[in-house]
């Protein structure tokens, strides 16, 4: 920082600091980022060029420039923040609390710091949001489905379900299937399934990167955060303690926000079709039985006769593994963390445009477009 000394009104010594250049510059792109902003929400098309052409070189860039790291940065600077507030209050008191000018400099720098921040969000993940919508993009009419509809696609995964889990190892006393490979294995399994995904639909960002198992992920778990996508750092990260069959189809998930899929059942859609594009058995059973609980969920809501149907024609270590995951979850299901954390996630996606948490379980118009097309029924 430029420094000039003056006394101040009681005689004291002090250092009038001026605003590093750094700081300036990190201003002016955020207020760059701010026109552009602007326009993703006016211009579907600037969104969509802007997404695939600039934003995914961003988010390559910072996914490539982390994935050497064996851990989630995100989570160490999350665990760090405490320490590393009074550090910043410790500074700021020590070195820069001579007078009000070099407060307000040593303000204006770590403002700035947080304005990057921002701009990385706008930049490299915001016009995901605004642009064309992944039904556009797959050619598939999304619309209001019956009961019905969702009865024969629930009936389609139960079927496809039934092809898949004689391939899968049950633990006979947990009722929970085992993945057979750890965490590495899997994400190039998976990364494996994106490459066929990409070829098949040109729009998904090609990328190899790391997936970030989350070392707080019991008590991330009463949040009720499967996984998160960190886009200061470009990591996809997921929360291990749920059981192996949900873990698959959440890294998926989360690839997918990384390859610039913000909306989150778009993203959830994308993470089935990357997972049952899989030559692992295991991947593609997560990928149907997520997607059929998604459906069935809306089943029950809509004709609980017909769910009932559906859910006797699952196989029977399947049904029991979702019944184990449902004792599984009441440990978690009505934490406080749990209403905070949907409270500001849903503050969130509801100001870039979605329709809020509620947006998850919009998977399921997709699950029924793309295997009821409209011209079939």
């Amino acid at each position: 920082m430029k420094k000039e000394k003056s006394q101040n009104t009681e005689g004291e010594l002090c250092v009038k600091r001026k605003l590093p250049l750094v700081s300036k510059i990190f201003f002016a792109i955020c207020a760059l980022s701010a026109v552009f902003y602007v326009i993703f929400i006016f211009s579907k098309g600037f969104a969509d060029f802007f997404n695939r052409y600039i934003s995914s070189i961003i988010r390559a860039v910072l996914a490539y420039a982390t994935s050497w790291i064996p851990f989630s940065l995100a989570e160490f600077l999350l665990i760090l923040s405490p320490v590393i507030i009074v550090a910043v209050i410790y500074v700021g008191a020590k070195k820069y609390s001579s007078c009000w000018r070099d407060v307000f400099v040593y303000c204006g720098s770590l403002l700035s710091a947080l304005a990057l921040v921002l701009s990385l969000f706008v930049m490299g993940f915001a016009p995901a949001y605004r642009g064309t919508t992944l039904d556009e993009k797959l050619g598939i009419e999304r619309r209001d489905v019956s009961s019905e509809e969702l009865y024969l696609t629930a009936e389609i995964l139960s079927s496809k379900i039934d092809e898949e889990y004689t391939s899968i190892y049950y633990n006979g006393i947990t009722d929970f299937s085992v993945m057979p490979y750890d965490y590495g294995e899997m994400n190039k399994k998976l990364l494996d399934a994106y490459d066929k995904a990409c070829d098949k639909y040109p729009f998904v960002q090609r990328l190899r990167s790391r997936i970030k198992p989350v070392m707080l992920s019991e008590p991330m778990s009463y949040t009720h955060i499967t996984g998160i996508y960190s886009f200061f750092t470009g990591e996809a990260n997921i929360n291990i303690n749920f059981p192996d069959y949900t873990i698959p189809f959440t890294a998926a998930h989360e690839l997918a926000h990384q390859r610039g899929i913000a909306r989150e059942d778009e993203a959830n859609f994308m993470a089935f079709l990357v997972c049952i594009e899989s030559d692992d058995a295991y991947i593609r059973y997560s990928g149907y039985t997520q997607l059929y609980e998604y459906v069935a969920a809306s089943l029950s809501g809509a004709d609980r006769e017909a769910y009932i149907e559906s859910w006797n024609s699952l196989p029977e270590p399947v049904a029991r593994e979702m019944i184990a995951f449902g004792n599984f979850f009441k440990k978690y299901q009505h934490s406080t963390a749990s209403k905070v954390t949907d409270k500001v996630n849903d503050k969130f996606l509801t100001s870039q445009g979605t329709a809020g948490t509620r947006s998850y379980g919009m998977v399921v118009d997709l699950a029924v477009a793309y295997y009821l097309p409209k011209t079939e029924q």
